[in-house]
């Protein structure tokens, strides 16, 4: 059983909903990721999304780019985030962490060759946002023989067929995309994401998380009581961009919003 998979499991014996947050590795500075990890945890985290530095974030908003922005300029690259996550696992055996990024890393680096490096690092599960299913194989073969979850986006324009490929070749969880745009865009519209992810769950038998547009503990709550998980990304990259040069708020500052969004969503429950 992998980590995301008994994370999730003990979750749902205790009624609990995960909470997934999302930062960029690197940003503010590569000194800075590590402890902010375990903030995270601290704060009630049950799931880490580390973002790894690429030049063309098409997949996110303004937010989330100026965070890639200042971690290229710390000249973060794939290698780096992988000593992070292996820095990371030095005090913290439980807690999963899923890399989102996007396929060129991986490319450059190999596939064979990134799952074994990441594995090894203590990574659990790999979302690469460009990569569709239809072209994933070579990759999916890749993480599943070391043991990692390939995770997968779905959206709200995903059809019965895409839905069932990616229940196939997806396992941990299934991240679906609630808005149609990027990262930190637009309202959620909570009933037409508990009408797609009914329809998702006729086909697929995964965790669903929820991510994009998650912007306060309310919106948590609330987005809990449809999902398996809530995923934040753009509201605590806000946290950090605000307090960059301030490294004794930042910490105060992201336990603040974690710690709002799992008590409201544990009360949700």
């Amino acid at each position: 059983m992998s980590r995301l998979e008994a994370r999730f499991a003990l979750l749902a014996e205790t009624g609990r909903k995960a909470l997934i947050p999302y930062v960029t590795a690197g940003d503010p500075s590569p000194q800075t990721t590590v402890p902010l990890m375990h903030t995270l945890v601290e704060s009630g985290a049950d799931v880490i999304e580390l973002g790894v530095p690429f030049s063309d974030p098409m997949a996110d908003g303004p937010v989330i780019q100026r965070a890639t922005e200042r971690a290229l300029a710390h000249h973060v690259s794939l290698h780096d985030v992988l000593e992070m996550v292996r820095a990371f696992r030095r005090e913290d055996s439980d807690t999963p962490v899923v890399l989102m990024g996007y396929l060129n890393p991986l490319e450059v680096m190999g596939y064979q060759a990134f799952a074994e490096a990441a594995a090894d690092a203590g990574v659990d599960g790999v979302l690469t946002v460009d990569m569709p299913p239809e072209e994933a194989a070579e990759l999916t073969t890749a993480l599943r023989s070391h043991g990692l979850d390939p995770i997968y986006l779905l959206a709200p324009t995903s059809h019965e067929a895409r839905i069932r490929l990616i229940g196939e070749s997806a396992s941990g969880f299934v991240y679906y995309v609630a808005l149609k745009g990027v990262t930190g865009a637009g309202h959620l519209d909570l009933a037409s994401v508990e009408s797609k992810l009914a329809d998702i769950r006729r086909i697929i038998d995964l965790p669903l998380g929820v991510g994009f547009g998650i912007k306060d503990a309310e919106t948590a709550a609330r987005m809990s009581r449809l999902a398996d998980a809530v995923i934040v990304g753009s509201a605590l990259v806000s946290r950090i961009e605000a307090n960059a040069d301030q490294p004794e708020r930042l910490s105060a500052e992201v336990a603040e919003l974690i710690r709002g969004m799992r008590q409201a969503m544990d009360a949700a429950s």
